[in-house]
């Protein structure tokens, strides 16, 4: 059940249109759903201000389906589904027609409609390569399906700095930035250095064999001297995506745009 949901009932118990025990009735009746295969949690957005998503790895269609179409009911007017699989996508967009988009680089899913942008400033998403856009989207997507208004700058590797440090107004003014990169993860410490805001950085599993699918640019970003530089777990684009969310919507916290900024 969404905020908004919970102050409409609470209006109508002030208006005396609902009687109190009818109001209490209607809020025991939501905390989750039991669908046997899955206990849909409605009052997630309560507790989180984010309404639950949906992992889709290791679900089936009819599962996926079936908890989309439960967190529908119970009020959500946006629901996000990731690692799509096309069996997944055929039957939700049979299901819920135009409803539904997918979004095939990241294997995203987004029932309803992305919300107006609601945080403090803009979240910068920075791919090292066109190979780790898939990560770099699933971040994207997710943040702005949580509210957020979003900036991409896609290509923006260490092997060509000079494309990176065409966007240093756009760095500079970022409310919160999302490095992703695969091979040996350098773009979050050249980020880190640059930015005054919180850096997460998402180590992609592109790479050669000596990457190890990712380990090297995760063990370089941990290991990270740029103060102020996060990391999520390998590929965890929607980690990366939902924490900066949480930043950029912190109360009390001063737009980016508003602070007095230094060239170098």
């Amino acid at each position: 059940m969404e905020s908004d949901a919970i102050e409409k009932i609470l209006e109508s118990v002030a208006a005396g249109k609902t009687t109190p025990a009818e109001a209490l009735l209607s809020l025991k009746k939501e905390p989750f759903t039991d669908l046997g295969y899955a206990k849909v949690d409605h009052h997630r957005a309560l507790r989180q201000n984010a309404t639950e998503v949906i992992y889709g790895e290791g679900k089936t269609p009819d599962q996926i389906c079936g908890i989309a179409e439960s967190l529908q009911q119970g009020g959500a007017k946006t629901v996000l589904i990731t690692r799509m699989k096309p069996e997944a996508v055929s039957l939700m967009t049979n299901h819920f027609a135009d409803e539904f988009t997918y979004f095939d680089i990241p294997r995203v899913g987004l029932l309803g409609h992305m919300p107006e942008p609601t945080g403090n400033g803009t979240i910068v998403v920075a791919a090292a390569g066109t190979s780790d856009m898939y990560a770099a989207e699933e971040a994207a997507l997710t943040a702005e399906a949580l509210g957020n208004q979003v900036q991409r700058l896609y290509d923006v590797g260490v092997a060509g700095l000079h494309r990176l440090l065409a966007h240093l107004d756009d760095i500079m003014q970022a409310q919160v930035i999302i490095t992703v990169a695969g091979m040996e993860g350098a773009l979050a410490s050249v980020v880190g250095g640059m930015a005054s805001c919180p850096v997460i950085a998402v180590p992609t599993s592109v790479g050669y064999g000596a990457s190890f699918g990712g380990l090297s640019a995760l063990l370089s970003m941990l290991n990270s001297c740029a103060s102020g530089t996060s990391v999520v777990n390998i590929d965890n684009g929607f980690g990366a995506g939902f924490q900066a969310h949480l930043i950029n919507h912190l109360p009390g916290a001063v737009p980016a745009q508003q602070l007095s900024l230094i060239h170098i």
